[in-house]
């Protein structure tokens, strides 16, 4: 009988998939400043996080399988728009795994006197994480599930010790900044958004192995409960305490939040911290790929993509062949400019997400007796209501990114680019099945 996550081995997953810490959020202050920052770190989680969750909880308890969303796409909508999800998805997680070896790298800096010394090995390295979170995930989900508990705790304590030192240890009064806008222009609240809402993204990826879930229903909610409070928290307390502690803003943003700790705590607590980073990038990238990887095989399943993604291994039970091509092309990307990596990461991400709302509001229309253990409280123009949050925080982020610089300008026109893909893809696959049946027509006769 195959092993399935326990509800506590989910959090940690869970916890992996959509956050890994504060880690990666350290050019928040510099985008935003310390008032719009806290501000965007206080808001966006409602606006964001709770209809992504709510949609999230919804629609695993209507359906407990493996694919998560790209199922409930289907199913809803259709084959054609099933593709799409799938086709961003796919796109959206090969970028937000190029990052996190990148990330391992900068913590792992940290004790090296001169940066040069280890960035000169920097692709060596990047490519050793990602084959080595391939294999993890070859071996089996339960191992997965048990690494992220681990790596989730080096990742919890050593900031639970930075806020302890903070708090016994700070002079004078403490002030929290007004929480506004005010001084902040288009491109840089756009760009401090993006920051965010890549931190809190990823509800749903944890969805996609639903079948390999002990209880799924009761796991998920107990599970996600839980993370989304311990993100909220681990965020805010990190970011009013950078803020707090007069560290210059560019220096967090290249040194991380190991040059904090050491700020506050000393040489054992900046070491810690980036210990802890470099776990967490480990965590996320076994975590997101785990994730990802069974959408390949549910669109093989289906005919969407090779049938060869669909091969399950022998041995562990796993989409083998789906992990190591996901391996192979996040191998590509390791050397991408951070920046231009969140803003494609969040507007591919941001699509799959609206398509996702979209279905749930279907499937209240079109199936509005199927049982759901979870069901939002709320009716169809509810709904759509809340689909509204989310899409309003992604048309200002797009809108700050093309006002931001050329750059990113041109980054954004990529990702509606990457988006168009999809349709061409399914044109493609169009042609390939009217040719295939046209040639399976002359064999018959």
């Amino acid at each position: 009988m195959q092993k399935r996550l326990r509800p506590i081995q989910l959090a940690f997953v869970i916890f992996l998939t959509v956050s890994g810490g504060p880690f990666a959020l350290e050019p928040l202050l510099r985008n935003g400043g310390p008032n719009a920052s806290l501000l965007l770190l206080m808001v966006t989680p409602f606006l964001w996080d709770i209809p992504s969750i709510f949609m999230v909880l919804e629609l695993n308890s209507m359906m407990p399988v493996t694919g998560g969303y790209y199922q409930w796409v289907k199913r809803a909508l259709g084959q054609r728009w099933a593709f799409y999800e799938g086709w961003w998805t796919w796109l959206y997680t090969f970028v937000d795994l190029a990052i996190y070896p990148v990330w391992f790298v900068t913590y792992a800096a940290f004790f090296f006197r001169d940066q040069h010394d280890i960035m000169q090995y920097r692709t060596v390295i990047c490519l050793a994480i990602v084959w080595l979170g391939a294999i993890l995930n070859i071996i089996g989900i339960v191992r997965v599930g048990k690494a992220s508990i681990m790596l989730g705790t080096i990742v919890i304590i050593p900031f639970i010790a930075m806020f302890i030192a903070f708090f016994t240890h700070h002079q004078g009064p403490l002030a929290f900044p007004t929480l506004s806008l005010k001084g902040a222009t288009l491109p840089t609240t756009g760009m401090a958004l993006y920051y965010v809402m890549w931190n809190f993204l990823g509800w749903d990826n944890a969805t996609t192995y639903a079948e390999e879930v002990d209880k799924p229903i009761k796991s998920y909610l107990k599970a996600i409960a839980l993370t989304f409070c311990m993100v909220f928290v681990l965020y805010g307390l990190s970011i009013y305490i950078a803020q707090a502690s007069g560290i210059n803003y560019q220096e967090l943003e290249e040194k991380g939040f190991p040059q904090l700790g050491m700020m506050i705590g000393g040489k054992w607590l900046g070491s810690l911290l980036a210990i802890a980073g470099m776990a967490s990038m480990l965590g996320i990238f076994s975590a997101v790929l785990l994730s990802m990887s069974r959408i390949p095989k549910a669109m093989a399943d289906d005919k969407l993509l090779p049938a060869k993604l669909n091969s399950i291994h022998s041995r562990f039970n796993t989409p083998h062949v789906s992990i190591i091509v996901c391996a192979i092309v996040v191998s590509i990307m390791v050397n991408f400019d951070f920046e231009e990596l969140v803003i494609l990461d969040v507007m591919l991400y941001g699509a799959g997400l609206v398509l996702e709302m979209v279905s749930l509001i279907a499937l209240r229309i079109k199936e509005p007796n199927t049982y759901r253990p979870f069901k939002i409280p709320l009716k169809t123009w509810g709904l759509c209501i809340m689909v509204l949050s989310p899409l309003t925080l992604l048309v200002i982020a797009l809108s700050g990114a093309m006002a931001s610089t050329d750059k990113t300008l041109v980054t954004a026109i990529s990702a509606l680019a990457g988006l168009a893909s999809a349709e061409v893809g399914w044109q493609i696959i169009r042609i390939y099945r009217f040719y295939q049946n046209k040639k399976n027509a002359v064999a018959a006769d």
